[in-house]
């Protein structure tokens, strides 16, 4: 199943729907006191998404994607976890080594944004702006010292992450949080896919379009440490609880590295996809 926060003309609040055909399923107009939020989904358990899928086969009001707009695919996350340096190819370019563990950072709540929508940022505050393609992963079942065999059973479904980074912050700073938090500078969706629609998160074409012009193209069987491992990893510490969107990291073209760079200029326009989950398209405006 494929869900998204949408909104109607008039800017209403964004609400969750069910996506299919071309056609959004408003799920507050499926189910009495049906869930408004992809939290409150989540929440709800296997007997809830059961409810919302009987509910949508039946008869009620369809819209047509088109006529919509979208909002990040989740609103109110615990916490947005992200990982750095998880494919060889983006920790060679950017000239940093890939630890023993994983690099570990959070992403502010700020930062979230919809598809289609436009990301600005001052140019006083940073012209080295960069895109990474990113794999999202929504916790559905809460856990604590997960193992690596039982990790993908605690996965509720993927989505599309553009983890945007001001690099001159990035390198200047000991810690990576501020430098992809701005405001915007997390774009995610427009959909989230329900975990059984992807039974390998290891085999998923990622890409990146800046322009026009193809700047990533990779593979997530590429990453250092698969989704798997990564969950088992952050529940070591911490319980990883239902609605967590874990950002698993970026593979090689970033625009830092090439020669000339590459960075997101004023008016660009940048798509971020993984095939069978979906596009993400940013637009950029850079405020002097």
């Amino acid at each position: 199943m494929r869900f998204a926060h949408v909104t109607r003309p008039g800017g209403e609040a964004p609400r969750l729907a069910l996506i299919r055909d071309g056609e959004a399923l408003v799920v507050e107009e499926l189910l009495p006191r049906g869930p408004r939020f992809l939290e409150e989904l989540i929440a709800g358990g296997d007997e809830l998404l059961d409810r919302v899928r009987d509910a949508a086969d039946g008869a009620g009001p369809r819209h047509p994607v088109s006529d919509l707009a979208f909002a990040s695919a989740v609103l109110a996350p615990p916490v947005i976890l992200a990982i750095g340096l998880n494919y060889a190819a983006h920790s060679s370019e950017l000239g940093l080594k890939t630890d023993s563990t994983p690099t570990v950072f959070v992403l502010w709540p700020n930062s979230l944004s919809g598809h289609d929508a436009t990301t600005s940022w001052p140019r006083s505050l940073s012209e080295s702006i960069d895109y990474e393609a990113e794999l999202g992963v929504i916790i559905g079942k809460p856990g604590k010292d997960i193992s690596t065999e039982t990790a993908l059973d605690h996965v509720w479904g993927y989505t599309v992450v553009n983890d945007i980074t001001a690099r001159d912050i990035q390198y200047s700073e000991a810690q990576w949080s501020r430098c992809k938090s701005f405001d915007g500078f997390t774009p995610t969706g427009p959909y989230v896919v329900t975990a059984d629609e992807v039974p390998d998160p290891q085999n998923l074409h990622i890409w990146t379009v800046l322009d026009g012009h193809t700047l990533q193209d990779a593979t997530t069987g590429q990453m250092v440490r698969p989704v798997a491992t990564l969950i088992s990893h952050l529940s070591r510490s911490v319980t990883l609880l239902p609605g967590t969107l874990i950002s698993t990291g970026s593979p090689g073209g970033a625009g830092y590295s090439r020669d000339p760079q590459i960075f997101l200029r004023d008016r660009s326009t940048v798509t971020v996809g993984i095939d069978g989950i979906g596009e993400l398209t940013t637009h950029c405006r850079i405020i002097d």
